[in-house]
């Protein structure tokens, strides 16, 4: 079988994110939910960190203590909503990035972004992809995130690695995206977001 080299999947990744197109939700597995026209999306940004490994592409995510109120114990990318000194998502990303797993910015080479991704929550998330050029001391935020860890690749970007899978919202059956690896369960907005991605590229 052909080894694909890093720098041939990082192109991929710079030519799929240029190209235009909708972006996504939540929602799209469960379409007739009816959502108000008029809802006010506050805008977040979240970092897609990759990282050369031994030769191969490696995607790092959080997964978040089980003592925080909203979420807990979910996989993650690092990132947030915008704060006000933030100059836009990207800012935002690089800056929770560096709080949350200690990426210093200046490290992060922007790859491009996705489209927006709207949240049940009521965020409008832009995921950011970026490679990290060199190795870095990763220091988990205290009290925010339970484990820093890495997933290759190549296992996110294959789609035969998806599932559906649902839960009862507000009284109905809501769908939600999955792409489990190993011990770690990621599933809902961050699968939704790297599906997304992932039905860019090349199969």
């Amino acid at each position: 079988m052909r080894l694909i080299r890093v720098t041939d999947v990082l192109d991929n990744i710079r030519t799929a994110v240029a190209r235009a197109g909708a972006g996504s939700s939540d929602f799209d597995l469960t379409p007739d939910i009816d959502l108000p026209g008029n809802r006010k999306l506050r805008p977040a940004g979240v970092l897609v960190p990759l990282i050369e490994e031994r030769g191969e592409l490696q995607l790092i995510l959080t997964k978040r203590s089980s003592a925080l109120k909203h979420h807990p114990g979910q996989i993650a990318f690092p990132g947030g909503k915008v704060d006000p000194g933030d100059a836009d998502v990207i800012a935002a990303a690089l800056r929770e990035a560096h709080e949350e797993i200690g990426l210093p910015p200046t490290q992060v080479e922007l790859i491009g972004q996705m489209p927006p991704h709207e949240t049940v929550t009521g965020f409008s998330v832009t995921a950011v992809i970026g490679f990290i050029s060199q190795p870095f001391d990763i220091v988990a935020e205290i009290g925010e995130v339970e484990e820093v860890f890495a997933v290759p690749f190549k296992h996110v970007s294959n789609l035969a690695n998806y599932a559906h899978q649902g839960r009862m919202w507000q009284g109905r059956m809501r769908l939600y995206e999955t792409v489990p690896f190993g011990p770690y369960y990621i599933w809902g907005a961050t699968a939704r977001m790297l599906r997304a991605l992932a039905e860019r590229l090349p199969q």
